[in-house]
C-alpha cells in the first residue's frame, strides 16, 4: 500500500465539532459516573453530523479505560457489533468493535462474516484495498427500525491508536471490514444511510418478513436497486 489512510470523503462534508478538551473530559466523566448505561442518540441529533475531535489526551488513562468499558457494555446491551463515541453523545474519535454473536453458517459464509475480537480504536482511518464492493443490508443503532443495502469495499487497511498509546495497523476483510468502515464513518459525521441504495431502505419488520436471505439479490430485483 502506498496511499496514506484517510477518512471517507463523505465525512469531510461534516462541520468539525467545537467541543473543547475540558468539555469532552467533563462529559466523559459524567457518562462513566452514571448509574445507567448512556442512551444511544438517534439520527437527527447534531452530534452524529459533526466530525468528532481527534483524541490527543483529553482523557486520562483511567477515565479512558472506564469510558471504553461503558461503551462496550452499551454495545452488548443494544445489542450491536460496534459503537462510536458520538453515538452516546460524545464527539471524540473513539470506537469499540466486537462481533462474537452466533451466526447461521450459510449467511456467515455468504457475507464473509467471522468473529471479530474486541478492539477499541482511537483516531481510526482506513483505505480500501482492491475494487470489490459487495452490497449487503446494514443497520445502525442510531437509526432504529430500519435497514438498507450499502456497497462497501470488501477489504480495507485500517490504522488506529490503541488505548495504551501504541500505533496499530491491520487488514480487515468481509464483515469485519464493513464494521470498521461503519464505525469509522460515524467519527466523520457520516451515517450508513448516506452511502445506502435509497430504494433498498426498509423497516426491520419488512426485512425479516421478505428479505432476510444471505444476500440482497432477491430484494434488488423486487425493489429495483
Amino acid at each position: 500500500m502506498t496511499a496514506a489512510p484517510r477518512t471517507p470523503a463523505a465525512g469531510a462534508l461534516a462541520p468539525a465539532s467545537d467541543w473543547s478538551a475540558a468539555r469532552i473530559a467533563e462529559a466523559a466523566a459524567g457518562i462513566v459516573a452514571g448509574d445507567e448505561l448512556p442512551p444511544i442518540v438517534q439520527a437527527g441529533h447534531p452530534v452524529l453530523r459533526t466530525a468528532a475531535v481527534a483524541f490527543d489526551g483529553q482523557l486520562d488513562p483511567e477515565l479512558l479505560d472506564a469510558l471504553i468499558l461503558v461503551m462496550r457494555r452499551t454495545m452488548h446491551t443494544a445489542p450491536g457489533v460496534g459503537l462510536a463515541a458520538p453515538q452516546i453523545g460524545l464527539p471524540l474519535r473513539l470506537a469499540v468493535l466486537e462481533d462474537t454473536w452466533a451466526a447461521d453458517e450459510g449467511i456467515a459464509a455468504a457475507r464473509g462474516r467471522s468473529p471479530l475480537p474486541f478492539v477499541a480504536m482511537l483516531n481510526p482511518a482506513y483505505v480500501p484495498i482492491g475494487p470489490e464492493r459487495p452490497g449487503f443490508f446494514e443497520g445502525c443503532l442510531s437509526v432504529r427500525g430500519y435497514t438498507a443495502v450499502v456497497r462497501r469495499p470488501e477489504r480495507v487497511e485500517a490504522r488506529w491508536t490503541a488505548p495504551d498509546g501504541s500505533g496499530r495497523a491491520s487488514e480487515f476483510t468481509g464483515w469485519q471490514a464493513r464494521i470498521v468502515q461503519h464505525e469509522t464513518d460515524h467519527l466523520g459525521g457520516t451515517l450508513y444511510l448516506d452511502k445506502a441504495e435509497p430504494r433498498s431502505l426498509c423497516s426491520n419488520e419488512e426485512y425479516t418478513a421478505r428479505w432476510a436471505q444471505p444476500t440482497p439479490e432477491r430484494a434488488a430485483r423486487a425493489l429495483g436497486f
